[in-house]
């Protein structure tokens, strides 16, 4: 016999998140969708500012680029990792300043944004919280069979942190009661 949440996943269809990656000179970015334990990559890649280029012009850039990409592939969550205290403090700064300008464009396109630390993002993926970037870049590629060997760290960072949210979204769905209408895929 088939249970109700077999039941209410029959014709379901995956769930389309953005990760992204924010710096004010690359942003990377991923589009998956995810259904139960499946996750497929779409896209991915990095979006780049020329150096020369005011911080303002940049952001401006910046934005335009992920409003098509939003646009484009019509996420229903967009994630971000949440911002780090850097040794740098102008660094910091600028960061805050280009994820601002983010979050601000696809909050304007997007019902649901979401933020995971660093650390939440690595146990996600590779099960450390203080994984390397090399064993994660390894773990996405592994975990969606990926061939590529050239993918940016921006465009691997952006491809984890979008794998958390699919996999925070499981545990989720997985911790309701059977019988909770929310449990369905909407």
């Amino acid at each position: 016999m088939t249970s109700d949440r077999a039941r209410s996943r029959v014709g379901a269809k995956p769930t389309r998140i953005l990760g992204l990656d924010p710096g004010s000179m690359h942003t990377g970015y991923a589009v998956i969708d995810t259904l139960g334990s499946r996750t497929v990559a779409r896209a991915v890649g990095r979006i780049s500012c020329k150096r020369n280029q005011p911080l303002a012009r940049r952001l401006v850039h910046l934005t335009s680029e992920v409003a098509l990409i939003v646009d484009r592939w019509e996420p229903k969550i967009v994630v971000l990792e949440a911002l780090f205290h850097g040794v740098n403090p102008r660094s910091l700064i600028v960061l805050a300043q280009a994820r601002g300008a983010l979050l601000a464009t696809v909050a304007s396109r997007v019902n649901e944004v979401r933020e995971f630390s660093p650390a939440e993002v690595k146990s996600a993926v590779t099960g450390n919280g203080r994984a390397d970037k090399e064993q994660v870049a390894r773990m996405v590629q592994l975990l969606l069979k990926l061939e590529v060997d050239d993918l940016t760290t921006d465009a691997t960072d952006a491809l984890a942190v979008a794998i958390c949210c699919s996999r925070r979204l499981r545990m989720d769905r997985l911790a309701e009661p059977a019988g909770d209408s929310r449990s369905q895929v909407r």
